[in-house]
């Protein structure tokens, strides 16, 4: 991709999260010229580090933001339809106990408002549990003093291969998708306007001009950074406010739950979650104003004690403790700062709605927002430049329609319209033959949607392939070869944590797999052995400072 990269596109987008991806899809369908940066890996960002919900947001109705939750409820709608291998209905258990700020009678008020909101199209229809209910559904609940719990839904999803995969869309539609590739400095026109950016391959050192009739800044907590490298003011004043959004991960078996649970904290009321995920469970988000470099986000021990107190009040039988933390993520949320005259706003209060600037040097920037909604922001975004484009004389043709609401993402192509994904699990299995398990087929039909037939076909033609990456877990060396040959791999924390999630689930954290993946990448991507130990050196950085909390 990187030789790809040439000197003119008509529309430059620096940033590969989920909203880099969204517009570079929605641009390349509708016929521009498309070329996409990211100075990391895709998702490396936000977009991997999010609470991994599609959701209207239920908590916005009381900040009285009916706008955005039915602009989130009608995203959520399309995401179902466009990406169903991965964007899954969730129950969502609502727990009200006797002195809670909010009666049962103003949730059930609520949980109508968010069903109409959604036109009663959610993926299903809310209703009351009794605390008998919650007895039998979800044990680990405490009971004490409940008065009762509404089940609504939503959706789960995975972040990062929503990003992944509206970039592979937008590159099958023609854009070029360069990753490590650092934007240092911008192009200006005879006018003084942004006319495109130098950018510098992080890999191997060399650098290109790359000329773009548009760029658009969609680089999320970097946002601030991009603006002050175009207007050369490092004074400039900040469009951001960003929070940081803390996560734990444990055992299933030590937090079993079946549905999300919505907790409010003991200390501040903060809205936080329960949430299933496969073999394990994770509790989040913090949200806490953050001042520094946005690649230096961790978890600190206040953000884990902060999340293991709610755990206690919620699930106090199941004692969680720091040593049941099995890692942690943390990420920014690139909220956009409310205006002076507002005054001290709480950080849970900031609104999630986007903000889509045209500067006066004709820089495009896109910031806030949720990824709930980056289909649409994105949509937004690339009108927005198409204006920029036809005002600078660079576009003068009818473009096509994007239909990005209706055509599906790559992993959805042919997917059943029951959404049986366990049909489509025996169809990988059948593919790949003994060699795959079960439980492997199952992970590939959910991870990769009926792409994971192609993943499976590897192991049928090599079954070495199907070796597990940790003994005992459904991974397998297989997912090497297509991260780095389909899925724009080029370091093994790629693999591990963006494309395969060991990282979070794996009590080791892939440590002990590493090597083994390195090695293979090695292979596949011609490294010599200092490139791959300075690899698996660098993933041992990331998982050492996601533990780092321990040491506080």
């Amino acid at each position: 991709m990187w030789d790809r990269l040439g000197s003119e596109v008509q529309l430059l987008v620096v940033g590969g999260g989920i909203n880099g991806a969204g517009i570079a899809r929605d641009a390349a369908r509708r016929g521009l010229t498309v070329a996409l940066v990211e100075r990391g890996d895709l998702a490396e960002g936000t977009s991997s580090r999010s609470s991994k919900l599609v959701h209207g947001g239920l908590r916005y109705l009381e900040q009285y933001e009916f706008g955005l939750v039915f602009e989130a409820v009608s995203e959520r709608r399309i995401l179902m339809d466009i990406a169903p291998h991965m964007v899954n209905p969730l129950g969502f258990v609502f727990p009200v106990y006797e002195g809670d700020r909010r009666s049962l009678a103003t949730i059930r008020a609520g949980m109508m408002l968010y069903d109409g909101l959604s036109l009663f199209r959610s993926p299903k229809r809310h209703r009351m549990l009794s605390p008998t209910d919650i007895e039998e559904i979800e044990p680990a609940l405490t009971t004490e003093k409940l008065k009762g719990a509404p089940l609504y839904y939503d959706c789960s999803t995975d972040d990062a291969r929503l990003t992944l995969e509206n970039v592979l869309d937008a590159a099958d539609h023609g854009a070029v998708i360069a990753t490590h590739a650092d934007v240092t400095g911008f192009i200006r026109d005879e006018h003084g306007r942004i006319a495109g950016a130098s950018v510098r391959d992080t890999l191997t050192g060399t650098t290109k001009e790359v000329f773009a009739g548009a760029v658009i800044n969609a680089t999320g907590p970097w946002t601030d950074q991009i603006l002050r490298m175009a207007s050369g003011e490092e004074e400039q004043a900040a469009m951001l406010r960003p929070t940081k959004g803390v996560h734990i991960v444990v055992r299933y078996d030590r937090l079993p739950v079946t549905n999300a649970v919505v907790c409010f904290h003991p200390d501040d009321g903060r809205v936080l979650f329960a949430i299933p995920w496969g073999d394990c469970t994770y509790i989040g988000t913090t949200d806490t104003d953050f001042e520094g470099d946005p690649a230096d986000v961790y978890a600190d021990t206040d953000d884990v004690e902060y999340l293991l107190r709610a755990s206690a009040a919620y699930f106090p039988d199941a004692a969680l403790g720091r040593d049941d933390v099995l890692c942690t993520w943390a990420g920014l949320r690139p909220l956009v700062r409310a205006p002076a005259s507002d005054g001290e706003m709480d950080e849970s209060a900031v609104s999630r709605e986007h903000r889509i600037d045209v500067g006066h040097d004709g820089l495009v920037t896109v910031t806030g927002g949720k990824l709930t909604t980056y289909r649409l922001m994105s949509n937004e975004t690339v009108d927005k430049a198409v204006k920029v484009l036809r005002l600078g004389g660079k576009l003068d043709r009818p473009l096509k329609n994007p239909v990005t609401d209706q055509e599906p993402l790559p992993g959805a192509v042919r997917w059943p319209d029951d959404d049986d994904h366990d049909a489509v699990a025996a169809e990988i299995r059948e593919v790949g033959g003994q060699a795959v398990s079960e439980e492997t087929a199952r992970l590939l039909a959910d991870t990769y949607g009926m792409r994971g037939r192609e993943v499976a076909r590897l192991v049928r033609l090599d079954a070495a392939l199907g070796e597990a990456l940790v003994p005992g877990r459904p991974e397998i060396l297989a997912q090497v070869d297509w991260a780095v040959e389909q899925e724009f791999s080029a370091s093994v924390e790629s693999v591990l944590k963006q494309r395969t999630q060991i990282y979070y689930r794996d009590p080791q954290q892939g440590l002990g797999c590493a090597r083994s993946v390195s090695e293979r990448m090695a292979t596949l991507l011609g490294w010599s052995d200092a490139q791959r130990k300075a690899s698996v050196a660098a993933y041992e950085a990331e998982v050492a400072a996601s533990r780092r909390w321990r040491n506080g």
